[in-house]
This record gives structure tokens, sequence and C-alpha cells, in this order.
């Protein structure tokens, strides 16, 4: 606590009754009998004896008496209710004035405990809930914005290029962006976007997907057959677990039955990686209109691409009733249980030839970020299985869980933030302050751990939470707050790709965010190349999900934020939205690219961050990598066979 007085007993702290009613009335009785014990005195003495200095004296005790009794309750005051400056003020004002003498003392308000402060100050501030509405509006008028540029330029292709008006095909040439999008419109009820990217669907993907080449596996499963699955889902095609998502099902803008057949067509293709590799561990290429799978050129495929794949295929299993799915995806994992790790972490490549990791790089940044997550959220999913089966997942969350806390977590300097930073060379090498903002889904995944989805107070009430579930959540909400000051440091307000930490006894420094009005422009340093800004969504993820479990509004307000940031820097004319080459500088230069995250991800949570917690609750729903929703698992006869 700083300034003010020292905390008051509960029962001292309502202005109205109690001990402080007690205290005033006592105050008053002995001003009282003073008083009048002088004006007895006085009134022996007639007028005309009653002298000058003798009245002076009167004016001078009554003062003096008048000063201690408001002095004294100046004690009842809550220092914590007022910030520096007005603590400052009132410091000044202690030398007592004319004014003092005869200004009436204000009514206090009631004295809050000091972990309410902050809280009940956030709640004054936080505006109403039609204000929220009104920006889950901005955000759908966004996503319309974004989508007319692609539709007008760039529609069937992958991504758009907004500056250029046209487009590009980096994914595969799937329409990636049409399937990324198409749950996000169900969601905002964009009934028109709806029916554009259905018939687009049902008029071309199946054929392109029989034409194509080469795809990655992991960025079409996450992107096309997580987004073709959602959509499904939510359109209504999932009678069995569609009545809890909270949103309304448009009638005819979808075709449920196409989405599962195409579904199911292309994870018959993309099942080839699994099949045909030599161990547990897929291959990280398959050709399409071959249906053949190999390796990338080094041989190796990324930790996180080969274990991101499992939420996708178990819950196709679950609606196509094929357990060949579920079967091939949940080797992987059964696998990475038998792999030896360094406190639950591992690294960041692994060969699927030998089923064996590949160096001793470890970071939860780009190529190990989505595995940790897997962990989590396929064992979520799976509602049945928790506990006898699939214990073993969350069992490697918790031992991965403590292994960052003891590994790779470290404070910067000179102010104190949270940070994860990387092992490039192994337990035995240096610490790296180096951080993606990758690792920015990494509090929303500690919070969702934490609680499984329900909100804190909740879990607190049922006596739900551990000792580590706490620790984990105010590591979550320790690493939001960096995650987000890493967009507050910059000229823009919109975060680098990466971002190095100041630490004790790291001489390592270089340029600033820029914005040197931030108070911590000293902790954080942003190398040249790494100044882009991809529309990246991780930031919002993890906002929209401690949200969610705290129910704490300053998660809304960061989020509001930085949408204003997107919309003043990033945002096209013509339509899209533009990543950035330089977030440090003003104007910011342009790359001309709308990565299809940014309709996939970046706005959805946007969109879901502003609105109401009954819409895919978060016991009951999980987001795939790509934030498409799926349903939580629960009936009694389930497909998968990894029981």
């Amino acid at each position: 606590m700083s300034g003010g007085s020292a905390p008051l007993p509960y029962s001292m702290r309502d202005v109205d009754g109690g001990a402080y009613n007690n205290a005033k009335f006592r105050q008053r009785s002995r001003l009282k009998m003073v008083t009048q014990a002088l004006i007895s005195k006085s009134s022996k003495y007639q007028f005309g004896k009653f002298t000058l200095g003798k009245f002076l004296s009167l004016l001078m005790v009554s003062g003096l008496i008048y000063l201690l009794a408001h002095r004294s309750s100046k004690g009842f005051v809550s220092g914590e209710l007022h910030n520096k400056e007005v603590e400052s003020r009132h410091a000044s004002k202690d030398s007592p004035t004319i004014r003092t003498f005869w200004r009436k003392p204000p009514r206090l308000p009631p004295r809050l405990p000091p972990n309410e402060i902050y809280k009940n100050s956030s709640i004054l501030h936080h505006p109403p809930s039609s204000e929220w509405t009104s920006r889950q509006k901005k955000v759908k008028e966004a996503f319309e914005h974004a989508w007319s540029g692609y539709r007008n330029y760039a529609m069937g292709h992958d991504e758009l290029m907004p500056l250029s008006r046209r487009g590009v095909d980096g994914l595969g040439g799937l329409g990636a962006t049409v399937v990324d999008s198409l749950d996000t419109a169900i969601i905002m009820g964009a009934d028109d976007i709806v029916s554009e990217a259905s018939k687009w669907i049902e008029d071309n993907l199946m054929k392109k997907i029989s034409e194509k080449g080469q795809v990655n596996l992991f960025e079409t499963t996450i992107r096309v057959l997580g987004g073709l699955l959602s959509a499904y889902h939510l359109s209504g095609g999932d009678q069995a677990g569609g009545g809890d998502s909270g949103i309304a099902v448009a009638p005819n803008k979808t075709n449920p039955d196409r989405l599962l057949a195409v579904s199911k067509d292309l994870a018959d293709r993309l099942l080839l990686a699994f099949t045909s590799s030599p161990s547990a561990i897929p291959f990280s290429d398959v050709v399409l209109r071959d249906r053949s799978a190999h390796a990338s050129p080094d041989g190796l495929s990324s930790t996180s691409e080969a274990t991101t794949l499992q939420l996708e295929f178990s819950y196709l299993s679950r609606i196509s009733g094929d357990p060949k799915y579920d079967s091939e995806t949940m080797k992987v994992l059964e696998h990475m249980r038998t792999l030896p790790t360094v406190e639950g972490l591992v690294p960041i490549y692994i060969n699927p030839y030998s089923g064996q990791f590949s160096g001793e790089n470890i970071r939860l940044g780009s190529r190990g970020d989505s595995y940790y997550e897997y962990l989590l959220k396929v064992w979520i999913q799976q509602e049945n299985y928790r506990n006898t089966s699939l214990k073993y997942l969350f069992e490697m969350y918790t031992e991965a869980m403590k292994g960052v806390k003891h590994l790779l977590v470290r404070k910067t300097t000179p102010n104190g933030l949270v940070f994860v930073g990387e092992l490039p060379s192994g337990r035995n090498g240096a610490f790296s302050p180096k951080m993606d903002h990758l690792v920015c889904f990494l509090p929303g995944t500690l919070a969702l751990g934490a609680t499984k989805g329900i909100t804190k107070k909740k879990a607190l009430e049922s006596n739900l939470l551990t000792k580590e579930d706490i620790e984990n959540l105010q590591l979550a909400e320790d690493l939001a707050k960096t995650c987000v000051e890493m967009y507050f440091v910059t000229s823009t307000g919109l975060a680098p790709e990466i971002a190095y930490f100041h630490i004790e006894g790291n001489p390592e420094g270089g340029p600033d965010g820029g914005n040197k009005s931030s108070e911590y422009i000293s902790d954080i340093t942003i190398k040249p190349l790494d100044r882009h800004n991809l529309l990246r969504p991780e930031t919002l993820e993890s906002l929209f999900v401690l949200h969610r479990i705290t129910e704490d509004p300053k998660y809304r307000e960061w989020g509001w934020q930085i949408f204003q940031a997107f919309e003043k820097y990033t945002k096209v004319d013509s339509g899209g939205y533009t990543s950035l080459d330089d977030v440090t500088s003003l104007p910011p230069p342009r790359r001309d690219k709308m990565e299809t995250f940014f309709l996939g991800e970046t706005l959805k949570y946007l969109y879901l961050l502003f609105g109401e917690s009954n819409i895919l609750p978060l016991d009951k729903y999980v987001f795939n990598t790509e934030a498409h929703p799926l349903p939580v698992i629960r009936s009694v006869v389930q497909v998968s066979n990894t029981v």
C-alpha cells in the first residue's frame, strides 16, 4: 500500500455504522463538552470586561479543537482510493488555512479492501453493455470490409494482396481464405458472406482438391479441414452436439452434407501423410491429386505441426462414424508419450523416419507452440476419456507447464515484465530472452488449463482450483500483460513478430519500439528484421479466453485499443487489410498481404471478446489452433478407439 492510512478492520469500513459512527459520536461529544465549558466560563464576565485578548484566546482554542477533531477523522479515509496526485494534494493541505477552519468535512466513501480497489476502478470506467455491442458491430464491419477486398480481387485464391488488388496461392490453392472465413461469418451473422462462401465451396472445392498438387499437412488441416468441420457443426450438421453454441443457424445458407463430404475427401488424402510414414510421425507434405505424401526437403517435421492435427480428425471420426481418422492421428500423441523430454519440454524438430527428436532447440514460438496447446485441448475435447485413456495428455501438459515456469520464464529489467524465453541449445545452453508473438497463445492456454473453461469465480466457489491452477492463472495474466505491452511499446500500437527483453546480466541492447511514452520502452528491444506485423491473432486469443475466465473488463479494453490500431494503420480503402513491414515507424511501410487468419482468427476473437459469454462457451467448445470452434465430445458411445 502507498500513502493513506493503514488498513482498517472490516467493521470500521462502513461509514454509516459500527465503530466509525461510535468514533464520530465520541469526537463530537468531546468537542461539545469543551465548547460548553468555555462558553460557561466566559459568561461569568460582563461584556464590557470581555477583552479583545480573551476573545482571541477563545477563538484560537476553538480552532485548535476543531483541527484536532477533523484531523483524527482523516484516519478513516482510504489511501488506496486516491491516486498519487490526490495524495500529494492532500499532503500539501496538512498545513491549516483560514478556509480549512470553516469548510465542512466531506462525506467519505465506504472503504474497499485493497484487492477490490483496482477491480472497482475498472468497473467504474467500464463502458455499458450497449457500448460493447457497438464495438462488436465495428468488428463485424471490419470483417465485411476484409471480405469485400478478397471477394473483389482474389476470390478462389488462398490470400489477398490488398495493395496490388490481386490474389495469391501460397497454401496449395484451395481457396484458404474462403474456408477460413466461413465459420467467422456464421458466428457474426454475416449471412451474405455465408452464402457466398458456401456456394464457392460447394461449386469448387472438391474439384480443386482432386486437381491440386502439394500442400502442407498442418496448414491444410487447421485452416481448411478445421474450417469445413466447424462450419458443418455451426450450420446444424451435427445434430448430436449442435445445441450449445448460442449461435442461430441461418436456414438454407449452407449445405452441411456437402461440407461433410468435402471434409472426408480431403481428410482421406491427408491421411496418406500418416500411413506413408515409417514411424508414428507423419510426413509434412501431401500431393493431393496423386494421393501421396513425402517428407520436407531436409527430412524433418516441425514438432508442433506433427502434433497439432488431432482435434480435427477426431471430430471427423465422431460425425462420420469412421474411426480411422481418430486412430491414425492419435498414434502421434501416443508416440510422443514415449519420447524423452526436458522437464516436459521438447525440441522443435522431429524426424518422421526415426520418430525421434532432432536437435535440442526448445521454444514455445514457431515450430513448438501448438504442441503444448493440443496436449490440453485434445484432453478437453474427449470428455469421457479425461480420467482414463487420455489422462496422460493432461499429465504431459502439466509437466510441460512446470518446465516452462522453471526453465523459460524470466522477468525484465527495469520494470519486471514476465516473459517466456528460449533455449536454442537445449537445457545446458545459454538462455535467450527472445519471445515470438506466437508465444502469446500461452496465457489463454494456461487459463483454460486452470479452470477447464469455467469462470474463475465459479471454480473458486466450487473449490476446483489447486494451488498450481492459481499460480498458472497468475502467470497467464502476467504474460498477457507482457503481450499487450509488445503492442503499446511501438509507434503504431501494433506488435512486432519477435521481441527481445532486457534481463539482468544480459548486455544485449538494440532499438526500442518507438513509443517513448511507454513505461516499458527500456524493457523491450525490437530488432530491424523482426519489426513486421502479420495481423496475428495470438494476443487477442488470450485476451478473449482471459476475459471469459476472469471476467475482468481490462482485457476488453486492451482488445479495443489493438483493434483501433489495426483500423488506423492496416485498413486498405479499396478493401482488405494489409500486413506491415515496420511497426516502429510512422507511417508504417506496408507489406501487401492479408493472411487468411486475419478473418479466420483475429477478427473472430475480437468479435467474441466483445460479445456475450454464452456464445461458444469454453467448457463446451475447444478452438483449434486456427480458431475454428469444435464441440466437446460428450456422447457415451464414442467412435474413438484410443481406449
